[in-house]
């Protein structure tokens, strides 16, 4: 019986159902840990709209080689961009849309204003800065406003620097360090032997600015060009200038640029997986540069020099670019961090003096003009149909022109008025001399026409008057009465009444002895 017993006690654990077990639960456990170590991957996207922020977001998601994103399977996460600063997530899949290659978080941000970089700091820690990419969004619509976005962005982006804790910034300087040897290899690869340690060294105006996360401009909308190119007439020299001053700025920073359309997202999926260090198992996508095909453009980092920006264009110097543009983007008064004990930027601090100089900003608008401020619309309403454009009067001078014609109308008036009253009081003179002044200033010489002949009111005064001399039988007495012996007020009535009788009857007697149908 106790035999019976020793031989019963090894069934009691049999081998096959341990095996059973172990094989359902490791492979639940292995799912479990292997979703717990799935890499996770941060954009920072900065600018844009709401809109072209969803635009970007569907092109980062298009599989470069298709053309064709991701099926959603039910579960697309939401885009909450809306207000302040937003948020969703892409899981990065691999080719064959079955194995999950890394979890893609973003924020967005629209507005560079210093009162948002509070909400991105939390996100910026030494766990999350090595897995970190910047992406700065640029639209053709406006391409004149591209330095100036990029000045803004680059300045919240160091004052975010500036105020992050210490392990923070250890952790920016070890990025820096690793970014700058990227894809600097001699070999390029890890094939070449003896080659893969010796590092290229940097170049002029590379890395002068680096700031501690790697940085991606994105240029969306660029079917646009053929418009700029259509409408304003922009010729091949106005983008090349673009091209190369861009370029120029993300060299000191170490950043890359790719053009992107909504038809055609070209390698941004890659370039942003590429400088994430996604990499698929199935397939290894290459980066290759491209700066020939105006709305194609790809810029990798760490390849771009000055010797490559002047080939495209050699009127173009990149070096007094690069050293304006550092002083452009150092921080305002208001941006700058407060040291203890030092008054705030209240009114107390005086204000930075206006540089006299023009600033990489100032040149680059100069060069590319807004075409809605050289031509508003305004000045489309101020041409004739024959194209002559007719100026406008400054609104105060206009003014100040009918201040003077209402003086004018005052003063008359007023001498109306004094006449009306002298007309009562029986010492009225129709033609005094300071009225004849005043009508003769408006209307001037009076002529009249009658019976076909032009004849001069002045004129006919003197006719008349050399007819009345010759009828006085005394020539020595003067022609006009002195006031003492006959009422001013009637001779000037009778000479009125002779005056226009003499002009009756010199249109009548014309009339008469002109020859009928003259």
């Amino acid at each position: 019986m106790a035999a019976r017993r020793t031989s019963d006690f090894p069934q009691r654990r049999p081998t096959s159902r341990d095996q059973d077990k172990e094989e359902i639960w490791k492979p639940m456990l292995d799912n479990i840990s292997s979703g717990k170590r799935l890499p996770e991957k941060s954009l920072l996207v900065l600018g844009g709209t709401p809109e072209t922020q969803r635009e970007f977001l569907e092109s980062v998601s298009t599989d470069p080689a298709s053309n064709r994103r991701p099926p959603d399977r039910g579960r697309k996460p939401p885009v909450a961009n809306q207000f302040a600063l937003g948020y969703t997530y892409q899981d990065v899949l691999d080719t064959d849309h079955e194995d999950t290659l890394a979890r893609l978080s973003l924020y967005l941000l629209a507005n560079p204003s210093p009162a948002f970089t509070p909400l991105i700091k939390p996100y910026l820690n030494p766990r999350t800065l090595p897995h970190l990419l910047v992406v700065i969004l640029l639209d053709w619509n406006h391409p004149w406003l591209w330095i100036r976005q990029l000045r803004d962005w680059i300045r919240v982006l160091r004052q975010l620097i500036f105020s992050l804790d210490d392990a923070s910034k250890e952790a920016l300087e070890e990025n820096i360090s690793a970014l700058q040897d990227k894809g600097r290899n001699i070999g390029g690869s890890e094939a070449s032997s003896g080659l893969e340690n010796v590092k290229v060294p940097l170049g002029p105006g590379e890395w002068d600015e680096p700031l501690g996360m790697p940085l991606c401009v994105v240029c969306q909308n660029a079917d646009k060009i053929e418009t700029l190119e259509r409408e304003r007439g922009w010729k091949d020299q106005t983008f090349d200038f673009i091209l190369q001053y861009v370029r120029t700025i993300l060299l000191k920073h170490g950043g890359s640029l790719v053009y992107t359309m909504p038809s055609a997202p070209g390698s941004l999926q890659t370039l942003i997986h590429s400088t994430l260090g996604i990499k698929s198992l199935l397939r290894q996508k290459q980066l290759k540069h491209n700066t020939t095909d105006r709305d194609r453009v790809l810029v990798p980092p760490n390849w771009d020099s000055w010797a490559k920006i002047r080939i495209i264009g050699d009127n173009f110097d990149p070096e007094p670019i690069s050293v304006k543009w550092s002083v452009d983007i150092e921080l305002p008064p208001h941006m700058r961090p407060r040291a203890e004990g030092q008054p705030s930027a209240n009114g107390e601090t005086p204000a930075s003096p206006v540089p006299e100089e023009p600033t990489a900003t100032s040149i680059y608008e100069e060069e590319i003009r807004n075409p809605e401020t050289d031509f508003p619309p305004s000045t489309l309403h101020a041409r004739q149909s024959n194209g002559i454009e007719i100026p406008s009067k400054d609104a105060q001078e206009f003014l100040a022109d009918q201040v003077k014609i209402l003086e004018v109308l005052s003063r008359e008036d007023e001498q109306e008025a004094k006449n009306k009253a002298a007309q009562k009081n029986g010492d009225y003179r129709p033609y005094s001399d300071d009225a004849s002044g005043v009508v003769e200033e408006h209307i001037g010489p009076v002529q009249f026409n009658m019976g076909g002949i032009q004849v001069n009111a002045d004129e006919m005064v003197k006719r008349l008057q050399d007819r009345e001399a010759s009828r006085t039988n005394e020539p020595e007495t003067p022609m006009t009465p002195t006031p003492s012996t006959q009422d001013p007020g009637k001779m000037d009535n009778d000479k009125l009444m002779s005056f226009f009788s003499g002009l009756i009857n010199k249109g009548s007697n014309s009339a008469a002895n002109s020859p009928r149908g003259a």
